[in-house]
């Protein structure tokens, strides 16, 4: 009988050390007062001149547009989520890439084509990535998940502005199923 109960408390601990860590939605990454902006503010149009440009087009993620909101620039972030564990899922934005072509750090941001539609995801809604295992991208319109920690870290490179950055543990492509 005993011998029976450890087996099966061995076999529980394992399936739950490889569990993933709980998922996290875009919208928790930004504080209540954000997400009540975001839903009251108006539909927003891309005919604006920079709408034609592409992903080396400057000012990159940073392009503004003169009639946003000021929460598509907040860089305001949930202090509670500092440090935690998480599961996000979103679309990449390579920024560097080790000698085997595999993308060490990019930006994670929650709808495809961020780089090169307007307006951009405010701050709060780009994390960086950091992951020096490395991943190949072969296509920026395939959804990933990351896991790692994450870490509120204000983060700025000639392309943009992020308010989070993630220490990755685990990246990999959303299977089709999963969506």
């Amino acid at each position: 009988m005993r011998r029976s109960s450890f087996l099966l408390t061995l076999l529980l601990a394992s399936s739950l050390s490889h569990a993933e860590p709980p998922e996290l939605d875009w919208l928790e990454l930004m504080p209540e007062d954000d997400r009540q902006a975001l839903e009251e503010m108006p539909d927003i149009t891309h005919d604006t001149p920079e709408a034609d440009g592409d992903f080396s087009a400057k000012g990159g993620l940073k392009q503004k547009s003169r009639n946003l909101p000021a929460v598509m620039y907040s860089a305001k972030t949930v202090p509670a989520l500092n440090g935690r564990e998480i599961r996000l899922g979103g679309y990449p934005v390579p920024l560097e890439s080790d000698g085997k072509g595999y993308s060490t750090t990019f930006f994670l941001v929650p709808y495809p084509g961020a780089c090169i539609h307007l307006p951009p995801p405010p701050p709060n809604q780009i994390v960086l990535v950091r992951y020096p295992k490395g991943f190949r991208v072969e296509d920026i319109s395939i959804p990933l998940w990351v896991d790692g920690t994450l870490r509120v870290e204000k983060v700025s490179n000639e392309l943009a502005d992020a308010a989070y950055a993630i220490e990755a543990s685990k990246v990999e492509p959303v299977e089709e199923e999963a969506l």
